[in-house]
C-alpha cells in the first residue's frame, strides 16, 4: 500500500477531495504588497538557483493585444517563475488561477484568485473572472491548463477545456487574444546549483476570423506546448544555451573559481609521457 508521503501526484484536485463550499476570490493587488511580493519571489530563486535563462520573449507579446501564457505544472515552483516571468520581464502584473489559495490567501496580494473544481458552477466563477483580467492590459494571465500537477516531462500534454473557454470569450469580447505556450525546466549544466530555464514558444494569435469549437482549439494548443517543451528539451540536450538571455546569474562559488583557475593554468609536459 502506497503512503501519502510516497504518492507525489494525484488525479483528484485538491478542492474535490477537501470537498467543501468555498467562495470564489479575486485577486486583490497593491502597490506596496506587488513590491513586497517581487522581492520575496526573486530572491526565492536568486537563493536557490545558480541562474534564470530565457529565450523568446521579444516575440512572445504584441503591444495593445491581451496575451495568456499557459504552461506545464510540475512542482510549486512554477508559479513564482510565472510571477517573475510577468514582473520582471514583461513589466506587468500576474494574473495566476490558484486551486490552493484558500490554504494561502496572502497569494491575492501577489495577483492570484481561487477557483474551487468542486463543482462546475464553482469552476465557472474562476473561468469568467479570467476572461475580464485578460483584457486590461496591466495585467498578463498566466494558466495550467493540465488542472493539476503531473510530473515532469509527462506525455501526453493534455488539457482541460477551461484554456480553450477563456480563450473563445477573450476573442468575442476583445476582438483579438494571443496564447504564448511556456516551456519551463529546471537542470543542472555545469554549476552544483540547478538553473531556471524558459522557452518561449510561437504565439498563437485568434480573432473572430477564425471559428474553431472548443475541442480542436484544445487540440491545437496541447500540440503548441507539447512542441515548445520538446524543442526546449532538445536545445538542453545539445548544450545550447548561448542564446538564452539572463535574468540573472550568480558568481561563481569561491572554490569554482579555484577549479576555473586551475584548469587555465598550463603545465609543462612531463618527460617519457
Amino acid at each position: 500500500m502506497v503512503s501519502a508521503e510516497e504518492q507525489l501526484y494525484s488525479d483528484i484536485p485538491p478542492t474535490k477531495l477537501r470537498n467543501k463550499e468555498e467562495k470564489f476570490k479575486p485577486a486583490k493587488t497593491s502597490r506596496f504588497w506587488l513590491w513586497v511580493a517581487s522581492m520575496f519571489f526573486f530572491n526565492m530563486l536568486q537563493n536557490r538557483f545558480f541562474a534564470f535563462r530565457y529565450k523568446g520573449a521579444e516575440e512572445a507579446v504584441e503591444k495593445d493585444v491581451p496575451t495568456i501564457l499557459f504552461a506545464p505544472h510540475c512542482n510549486w515552483w512554477d508559479g513564482i517563475v510565472l510571477y517573475n516571468i510577468t514582473h520582471r520581464i514583461f513589466h506587468r502584473e500576474i494574473r495566476l488561477m490558484i486551486e490552493e489559495l484558500n490554504r494561502f490567501p496572502l497569494l491575492r496580494r501577489g495577483g492570484g484568485y481561487s477557483v474551487n473544481k468542486k463543482s462546475p458552477q464553482s469552476a465557472m466563477k474562476a473561468l469568467q473572472y479570467s476572461v475580464d483580467v485578460v483584457g486590461d492590459m496591466r495585467n498578463m494571465l498566466c494558466i495550467f491548463p493540465q488542472g493539476i500537477i503531473r510530473p515532469p516531462h509527462y506525455r501526453p500534454i493534455e488539457f482541460q477545456t477551461g484554456l480553450a473557454y477563456i480563450a473563445q470569450n477573450a476573442v468575442k469580447r476583445y476582438g483579438k487574444v494571443n496564447l504564448v505556450p511556456v516551456a519551463i525546466e529546471y537542470c543542472f549544466f555545469r554549476d552544483n546549483r540547478p538553473e531556471v530555464v524558459v522557452d518561449f514558444g510561437k504565439r498563437i494569435e485568434l480573432s473572430n476570423d477564425q471559428p474553431l469549437n472548443r475541442k480542436d482549439l484544445t487540440h491545437m494548443l496541447e500540440q503548441a506546448l507539447t512542441q515548445t517543451c520538446d524543442n526546449q528539451a532538445y536545445t538542453i540536450s545539445h548544450g545550447e544555451v548561448s542564446k538564452y538571455n539572463i535574468l540573472f546569474k550568480q558568481h561563481l562559488k569561491w572554490y569554482r573559481r579555484i577549479e576555473q583557475r586551475l584548469k587555465s593554468i598550463d603545465l609543462p609536459p612531463v618527460a617519457g609521457v
